[in-house]
């Protein structure tokens, strides 16, 4: 039988890669356009579609020029539903098009367009933080949990984040549902790979496979 460690190992190399980092976004700057896109990517993923097709939509958006709020005010609705549509985002694109504008419109008025306000608001409290986050049109739990997921490798108040993706995927492994003993098993800087390992493996199905390969 594979050991936690030996799981943890086989899971890094198969899944170690935060969403941020597919998204080509590097979060340490903690600056606007970086955490703005994240944000975006978390809305997308709340919608009910696949996590792929939310991080073609995503890179979609990025792609069109829509990397601050400022860019993505200047979009119209048609465009944006085109553009969510032609990266593979149908169905709900229409939706998600109007969410967008009315997310980023409250961006803009409450937090002039800096997600660094918010987290100021939030006075290091992850609750509040989330409660904040779902508090804009279209980002329900799911994707206010990716966001704190994904940002506590520079928000250190959100140090350690786990939602219940990856602890659900933690426990099928055999590892501890606990986010604090997870930590304790891998760096400071790799915790946010873990947990995106965990959920990527979840989405993949690959629990079996991680078990396996640990054990091989």
């Amino acid at each position: 039988m594979a050991s936690q460690k030996q799981i943890i190992e086989t899971l890094m190399q198969r899944h170690g890669r935060t969403f941020a980092s597919e998204l080509g976004v590097d979060l340490r700057k903690n600056t606007p356009s970086p955490l703005f896109r994240l944000l975006c990517y978390s809305l997308l993923t709340s919608a009910p579609i696949s996590a792929d097709l939310a991080m073609r939509g995503a890179k979609a958006m990025a792609k069109a020029g829509w990397t601050t709020p400022q860019k993505l005010k200047t979009s119209d609705w048609a465009t944006r539903t085109r553009i969510l549509n032609e990266s593979g985002y149908a169905r709900v694109d229409e939706k998600t098009a109007t969410q967008l504008a009315d997310m980023n419109d409250a961006l803009l008025e409450t937090y002039g367009g800096d997600l660094r306000k918010l987290r100021e608001a939030a006075e290091g409290s992850p609750k509040a933080l989330r409660k904040r986050l779902k508090a804009f049109k279209g980002i329900g739990g799911t994707g206010a949990d990716i966001f704190l997921r994904e940002i506590q490798l520079t928000w250190d108040e959100c140090y350690p984040y786990a939602d219940k993706a990856a602890l659900s995927a933690a426990e099928k492994l055999g590892l501890k549902a606990d986010a604090a003993k997870l930590a304790n098993k891998v760096s400071r800087e790799d915790y946010p790979k873990l947990m995106a390992a965990l959920v990527r493996c979840k989405l993949a199905k690959d629990t079996q496979g991680v078990r396996e390969a640990a054990e091989a």
